[in-house]
């Protein structure tokens, strides 16, 4: 049997017709538990949505079809399929239209810069910028990174992330999103949709949904075993209140594409889950963008067309084999009619409509670099050593970005102690600075490919969602310079286990700067014993060690941590001698000078953390699954916590964390006072209804199979995917012994008659009516001190019901006040954001539960109170 059908086969037995996720049955998870999770399915949803032009798509919708209607059935095969790991320049590549001028589409990571080239910059991962709480620095970024890949000739940037959320701390890549709080991480992921988007690059949300954990995201050995790939089992809330959330901000803000991730849902893969991208992406959240598999995320043919999936990346099978679930394969559907003209259609629309959506038609330029090699002349053809000619131009993008990543970085850091020590003054007698974290790798910044080690400062986590550093500034060089400029003593030992010199320097020092850290990332590496996810929470390269040897020879030392995540900080946040704490994240390439321009008083902190920092990993919740089933089975992950992760956790078991949410200091302090609540005419809810247009069909196509033959005097490259047909006999083409044999398909799959609209759908991000603005909430912040200063006022609120947390964070705003002066404090508070889902309608609803808005310092200093009437909106 093909391999098209073959990984249909198990597809089709999965689930039952259902507007919702729900389980199975009950029996031990993986996970030491027994819960109604265990063995979920994933009913299916069919027959694919196709795209109307929602929003403001209707002219680019309008570009694609013109555009689609003159391809043929080869060319719109092209486009959706993936030319093969290393078979073009890109780390994914589809295939051109060379008739009508257009090149291939150009696809390359990553969240925080561009990957595998040079002359580009290395920003601040998104789990550091989201602990500076401001909507203008996240914009700012995105479009500085989507200028940069536009500059280099990228079409679509794999990024930014809000999957993984960060259900546990230790997840992987937990760093390459913003924050375990969906609001937060909506609102972030929105402005830098825009900001990439605006630059004329198509942004690439990822990765949709609940990959949630590294080990197991995949099938794949462990330990020389196989294990099929983990399943995140979770119900109907809590996938709307908690995971989707912020995915929905995305669509709203018009990303152009999603990414598909590589586990399954309810034990149905993520790439061909059709309930989750047929009836919650395309059809409840109105997403008009495409779909892309992650890099080998498609497992089957004819089942992730129908399940949603738009374009196959990066196009084989398995890396280099030649061999692709589509292409050739995609192309014999369409002729034996299993699949219908309009889903291939609808494919490349959402793709052309994309690509006319962010202007791609008057912003592109050719790819002018390689993935795979730095060198100025090469092959063509990496994968296949074919052809040869420029492969680099080496453009150098990276403008003044510098200075914004400099000022991002301070504006992200958060001072968690401070005994009065900060700022230095430059002055101190004898500074010494400790900690291998404070220097260089001794290999450079790009020693260990995609930052596989953690050697020298950390200023970025591991895998693909990194960028090469054009340079890193160091803490020690940026310390080293500030006090040399003023006449000071610097000593600095960076070795962390030279225990003799370190407690000897410390001895001496009038203030002692001791960095340390904490790193994770993609699962294909292991550091130190940690495949992508992180053992522990504990400081890497015993940094607690190194810090109780010097804060017991100098009473004035100051600690700063660069780290992917909370760390525990139990062994020294309450010693007398540690003066000062400091949360620096992973700053990208002006790490140095960002931490020196805090320390030294240049920039008045006034970051915050974006998550919780407690005393144990036990209080954050359910553990990852480290171990495989002895039988190869897929690790059954129950979300049994539900919209419990993080504060929220922390808040139900009543646990008082070290540092909670939203927590930070400044080098001045703020009050808080005038709350008032203005309640706005809107009046009540009404589900979307109506039916949609049928599915359009754009141009014919012969089925004569020796229209779609070799092209003569055609060159053809190694293991690059092609659409053509290998013989003018589907049959022998195919390969499939059971060709012509009846298969059963999902009921609907093939229907494009007009479809019922979705009561929560209605427009891109959901039913327009929940960004209706139902009450404004202004207060009175004060600034008390004598140097100006941000203060990152929050708004959290109790939406009252017996099975929410305490409180969930609906609004903020990063204010700068100068000193003895006040400010206002401005939110809304739209539907969305004090509705809870329902199940049984599914939809959005107002309970008749008090409602109570706080205006807040963090998630714990809940300052100013007041109830909001909400009986007119129900």
């Amino acid at each position: 049997m093909s391999l098209w059908l073959e990984a249909l086969l198990p597809f089709l037995a999965i689930g039952a017709a259902s507007a919702q996720l729900y389980p199975n049955n009950t029996s031990p998870s993986t996970n030491g538990s027994s819960s109604p999770l265990n063995n979920a399915q994933s009913p299916p949803f069919y027959p694919s949505p196709w795209i109307e032009g929602l929003g403001d798509w209707g002219a680019s919708y309008a570009k694609a079809q013109a555009f689609v209607s003159q391809l043929t059935l080869l060319e719109k095969v092209n486009i959706t399929t993936g030319t093969g790991w290393m078979s073009d320049h890109c780390v994914g590549n589809v295939g051109a239209v060379p008739r009508l001028g257009f090149d291939s589409l150009c696809m390359q990571d990553s969240p925080l810069g561009i990957r595998f080239a040079d002359y580009v910059s290395a920003f601040p991962a998104g789990g550091t910028i989201a602990a500076a709480w401001d909507r203008g620095e996240w914009y700012r970024r995105g479009y500085q990174m989507g200028s940069e890949h536009r500059d280099k000739g990228v079409d679509v940037q794999l990024g930014p992330v809000v999957g993984p959320l960060g259900r546990n701390p230790k997840g992987g890549r937990n760093w390459e999103g913003f924050s375990p709080d969906p609001y937060l991480s909506g609102i972030a992921v929105a402005d830098t949709v825009r900001g990439i988007q605006d630059a004329g690059v198509i942004a690439c949300t990822k990765h949709f949904i609940m990959n949630e954990q590294e080990h197991f995201r995949a099938p794949g050995k462990f330990e020389d075993k196989f294990s099929d790939a983990v399943s995140s089992n979770l119900d109907d809330k809590t996938l709307h209140e908690l995971y989707l959330w912020p995915f929905a901000d995305a669509v709203r803000a018009g990303t152009g594409s999603i990414m598909c991730s590589y586990n399954r849902v309810n034990n149905s893969q993520a790439c061909q889950n059709s309930y989750l991208q047929n009836y919650i992406l395309k059809g409840e959240l109105g997403f008009q963008g495409f779909i892309m598999s992650d890099w080998q995320a498609q497992h089957s043919g004819v089942a992730s067309s129908f399940a949603g999936l738009d374009m196959s990346m990066p196009g084989d099978t398995e890396f280099n084999t030649g061999r692709s679930y589509w292409g050739t394969n995609f192309t014999l559907s369409i002729l034996n009619g299993t699949v219908p003209e309009w889903r291939l259609d609808d494919a490349v629309t959402r793709i052309m409509a994309a690509y006319y959506y962010v202007g791609r038609d008057t912003a592109s330029v050719p790819t002018n670099f390689d993935s795979w090699s730095r060198d100025t002349y090469g092959p063509l053809h990496m994968a296949a050593k074919a052809g040869y000619g420029l492969i680099n131009q080496h453009v150098d993008v990276r403008g003044d970005h510098f200075r914004s990543i400099r000022q991002t970085a301070a504006m992200s850091t958060v001072l968690l102690k401070n005994t009065g020590v900060l700022p230095l003054k430059g002055t101190e007698k004898w500074t010494g600075v400790f900690g291998n974290d404070a220097g260089e790798h001794p290999l450079g910044p790009n020693g260990c490919a995609d930052r596989g080690c953690d050697k020298g400062t950390l200023a970025m986590g591991w895998g693909s969602g990194t960028a090469d550093f054009p340079y890193l500034v160091t803490p020690l060089e940026a310390i080293k310079s500030t006090v040399g400029q003023n006449g000071g003593v610097f000593q600095s030992v960076t070795d962390n286990w030279a225990l003799a010199d370190v407690q000897a320097m410390a001895r001496q020092a009038s203030v002692a700067i001791v960095f340390v850290n904490a790193d994770s990332g993609e699962g294909y590496i292991t550091v130190d014993g940690n495949m992508g996810d992180r053992n522990n929470l504990t400081l890497w390269q015993d940094g607690d060690t190194l810090i109780r040897n010097v804060s017991a020879n100098c009473n004035n030392t100051i600690v700063v941590i660069h780290s992917v995540g909370p760390v525990l900080v139990n062994s020294f946040y309450q010693n007398d001698n540690v003066t000062a704490i400091l949360w620096a994240g992973l700053p990208g390439q002006e790490s140095g000078n960002a931490i020196a321009d805090i320390l030294y008083g240049r920039h008045n902190p006034g970051g915050k953390l974006p998550f919780t920092i407690g005393s144990d990993e036990e209080q954050y919740g359910p553990d990852l699954i480290y171990k495989p089933n002895p039988d190869g089975s897929s690790p059954q992950d129950n979300f049994e916590e539900g919209v419990f992760i993080d504060y929220r956790a922390f808040d139900k078991k009543n646990i008082t964390p070290v540092y909670e949410f939203g927590f930070g200091l400044s080098y001045t302090t703020f009050s808080y006072s005038n709350i008032k609540v203005n309640k706005l005419p809107a009046g009540a809810y009404t589900p979307t209804t109506g039916q949609t247009k049928a599915a359009p069909t754009l141009g014919n196509y012969s089925t004569d199979a020796s229209l779609y033959q070799w092209p003569s005097s055609f060159t053809y490259v190694n293991q690059f995917i092609y659409p053509y047909l290998n013989s003018t006999d589907p049959k022998t083409a195919s390969m499939d012994r059971e060709y012509g044999v009846n298969h059963t398909w999902p009921a609907g799959a093939t229907d494009g008659k007009p479809q019922a609209r979705i009561p929560a759908g209605g427009a891109p991000g959901g039913n327009p009516q929940l960004w209706d603005v139902l009450f404004s909430v202004e207060a009175t912040i004060t600034n008390n001190g004598t140097l100006p200063g941000d203060e990152v006022v929050q708004l959290y609120i109790s939406l009252g019901n017996a099975d929410d947390p305490k409180v969930v964070l609906r609004g903020f705003e990063r204010l700068s006040i100068q000193p003895g002066k006040s400010t206002t404090f401005h939110a809304d508070i739209t539907r969305r954001d004090i509705s809870n889902w329902d199940v049984a309608s599914q939809n959005w609803v107002i309970t008749d539960a008090k409602k109570t808005v706080y205006v807040a310092a963090s998630s714990r200093k809940l300052t100013l109170t007041a109830e909001l009437d909400t009986s007119d909106y129900r």
